[in-house]
């Protein structure tokens, strides 16, 4: 595996340190919610699209970036009119009521997946040439070159008060970071811990008549 260069892992590391979990009152849980008001729930297949139409772009789907050969990087389309790739949730907590309120412990996937990775788990990797850690799917094996961490995944209302934004947090630490995007001209923007702004999302569930369960796609 191609190292990263120490000022790299400095800058990510001082960077992650800087942004620590909030801590929640009883009062300030509450059950997440779809765009029709309807409680999401895990297993659920929904499309994560921005809070707000139009200029913000479209849904969330997978793509390739820098130099490799395999769509495993998470981007938001460009397009309003682009719904992107269905995820689903996971509860992570080993022991759940089966609801999903806002900051609890998550898994998330996507509901298809490239030929060329095992998983379509989301997980966050370090991306050298960007100086970014970004989120993309399956494990270190699909990041050659590339730190990847571990870890869950939170909903959280958006300081706007209207819809949500995604919060990680890295396995074996206090730090958690928002997510928020990216863009380096790759046809998408990139998701992207952050410290500034906050990716502003809704969760559309996805119609019946879509046919259930993860398949492989090229």
């Amino acid at each position: 595996m191609k190292p990263i260069p120490l000022s790299l892992c400095f800058l990510f590391f001082a960077f992650i340190s800087t942004k620590l979990p909030t801590a929640f009152s009883p009062n300030d849980v509450e059950q997440v919610l779809d765009v029709n008001g309807d409680s999401i729930f895990p297993g659920g297949r929904y499309y994560i699209r921005p809070a707000i139409r139009g200029p913000p772009g479209g849904g969330v789907r997978l793509g390739k970036t820098g130099d490799s050969d395999c769509p495993v990087t998470a981007l938001q389309e460009y397009s309003e009119v682009k719904n992107g790739i269905p995820v689903r949730f996971r509860i992570a907590a080993e022991v759940s009521t089966g609801i999903i309120f806002t900051g609890t412990e998550l898994d998330i996937e996507f509901t298809v997946k490239p030929h060329c990775v095992e998983s379509p788990k989301w997980i966050v990797f370090v991306d050298n040439e960007i100086g970014k850690a970004c989120v993309g799917i399956g494990g270190a094996k699909d990041h050659p070159g590339k730190q990847t961490f571990s870890g869950t995944f939170n909903i959280q209302k958006n300081s706007a008060g209207f819809g949500y934004k995604l919060v990680f947090c890295i396995k074996g630490s206090p730090t958690c970071l928002d997510i928020g995007r990216y863009d380096n001209g790759e046809g998408g923007k990139r998701l992207n811990l952050t410290e500034h702004e906050a990716f502003d999302l809704v969760f559309v569930p996805v119609g019946v008549a879509d046919s259930a369960g993860i398949r492989s796609v090229v």
